[in-house]
């Protein structure tokens, strides 16, 4: 490897390093970021732990259909709601406006974020998949893992481009978090993240939509047999990241917005 490609991957591996300590350094915030999709996940266990896979959903468990629907949430909580408050406050703060103007790369600087973003995800995902197995969820066969891989880096890819889009919309940081939640709330209800949606209508429309597809091809990934990838699913969610990277290419500011 020459010199300018070992330079960049140690530049790539402090900004990484970085991201991850401020994030340990507020502990309260990591505390909650990994604790509530666990806690979320032993609520539904006591709840559903006794609903079989011939009363719930197409042949799955209660606890099979939540682990995969709460590990989808929680990549689009750390990937696409983090992220897009992140990137909105800093960018009000002049953070991002003094990281442009330092000799790191701006494609480093943002790579760095979205492997930290992506990192937490991971971490996230394994608690969920272990309180899962707690109360009798079997974890994938190694034959899935191939595609579980595909469907985790495409899902968080594609939620990470709609954070960087949506945060560069937002005009305010503080119009951050309700901007954030107003589109992910009504996402997650309609894609079925809490409750199995019947409605035939309904299916078809959130189909079309980033979460119900990353929460069907988590379902397919760690719930059936088999080793292929839901292609289907898996090309949506290719369309959606590409679709936020070209708005997110083409918006995106560093320098805040003029009072």
């Amino acid at each position: 490897m020459s010199a300018a490609p070992r330079r960049g991957a140690a530049l790539l591996w402090h900004q990484i390093r970085y991201e991850q300590l401020t994030f340990w350094r507020n502990p309260q915030s990591a505390f909650f970021t990994f604790v509530f999709p666990v806690v979320v996940m032993a609520v539904f266990g006591a709840l559903f732990g006794g609903v079989g896979a011939t009363g719930f959903y197409y042949g799955r468990s209660a606890l099979q259909y939540y682990t995969a629907t709460i590990a989808a949430v929680s990549v689009l909580g750390s990937c696409y709601s983090q992220l897009a408050i992140v990137l909105s406050a800093r960018r009000q703060h002049g953070v991002l406006k003094r990281v442009r103007a330092t000799p790191l790369p701006a494609a480093v600087y943002v790579a760095g974020l979205l492997a930290h973003c992506v990192l937490v995800s991971v971490v996230d995902v394994l608690l969920i998949a272990g309180v899962g197995r707690l109360y009798g969820v079997p974890l994938p066969a190694i034959s899935r893992w191939p595609a579980l891989v595909v469907v985790l880096v495409l899902g968080a890819g594609a939620f990470c481009a709609l954070g960087v889009a949506v945060a560069s919309l937002i005009r305010d940081a503080e119009a951050a978090p309700p901007v954030v939640q107003l589109v992910s709330f009504p996402l997650t209800f309609v894609s079925g993240t809490y409750l199995p949606i019947h409605s035939a209508a309904l299916n078809a429309v959130a189909g079309a939509l980033p979460v119900k597809p990353f929460n069907d091809a988590l379902l397919t990934a760690l719930a059936s047999g088999g080793s292929g990838v839901p292609w289907r699913s898996c090309g949506v969610l290719l369309l959606w990241a590409t679709a936020a990277s070209a708005v997110a290419v083409r918006r995106f500011r560093w320098d805040p917005r003029p009072e």
